[in-house]
């Protein structure tokens, strides 16, 4: 069994060496918009559901969309920060629906077209458990949008090449203390989507990603990286989608037909 984790530690910002560790750097927040350009086509019409928000960054992208939006979030208080981001007229808490659960004990009062499950796979303890249950919580023609940080990412082969970490897919001490469970490549992704019974739709990566991303905080307060080299990061990601900063899964509900 595995132990109580508390949710409202795992994201605060931790000292690592001579630098804070970060749970959310300023290139996670672009990554996002990078990561709703890619979607954008493939966004089913109807109900949604986000499972995780962080402080609501990405939940307010996906409200621009979704009038019937319902978030699930285990940190208390994420869901604070989350509800009181502005939006439109008012706050966040006044258009979409906050639930405070864990996802292995939330019911699902109904069925969604749309799911988001965001960076938020690799925190699970069982995450085909978990995909197992939102396949019960898709619409006959729903989508999850499935999102995970990549083992491949250049950023990444770097570091194990300059022996900061072990191998691709490991999981990092800091890593570890910001709730991280795992490092997804592909092939581990398509294996615990298949085990949950889901049916892979449609699969690719966000974002090329030569630089981690407090090095691309630090070259972006610089004129070395413009809007254009990041812009052609994003189309380069598309050509080589297994060395991007997030892989992603759209996957159908089991047996169904999207």
């Amino acid at each position: 069994m595995s132990a109580v984790r508390d949710h409202n530690r795992e994201y605060q910002d931790i000292a690592e060496g001579e630098r804070e560790r970060k749970y959310a750097y300023d290139f996670d927040y672009l990554h996002r918009g990078y990561m709703m350009r890619a979607f954008t086509p493939f966004l089913p019409r109807g109900r949604a559901l986000e499972m995780g928000c962080y402080v609501g960054e990405f939940t307010k992208l996906l409200a621009a969309h979704y009038q019937d939006l319902t978030v699930v979030e285990a940190a208390s208080d994420l869901i604070v920060a989350a509800r009181a981001q502005p939006f439109g007229e008012g706050r966040l808490g006044d258009r979409v629906k906050f639930v405070c659960s864990t996802f292995e004990t939330w019911q699902a009062p109904e069925r969604y077209d749309a799911i988001f499950l965001m960076h938020t796979l690799e925190h699970l303890d069982d995450p085909v458990g978990v995909l197992r249950r939102v396949d019960g919580w898709l619409s006959e023609r729903g989508l999850l949008f499935l999102v995970v940080p990549n083992a491949n990412a250049p950023s990444r082969q770097i570091a194990v090449k300059m022996g900061l970490i072990s191998h691709n897919s490991a999981v990092t001490e800091g890593e570890s203390r910001h709730g991280h469970r795992c490092t997804y490549t592909f092939d581990t992704l398509e294996r615990d989507a298949r085990a949950a019974g889901l049916r892979v739709v449609h699969r690719g990566g966000v974002f090329f990603k030569p630089f981690a991303n407090y090095q691309f905080d630090k070259l972006m307060k610089t004129d070395i990286i413009d809007q254009g080299y990041l812009d052609g990061c994003y189309e380069l990601g598309m050509q080589y989608p297994d060395l991007c900063a997030s892989i992603y899964l759209l996957c159908g509900k089991g047996g169904a037909t999207p």
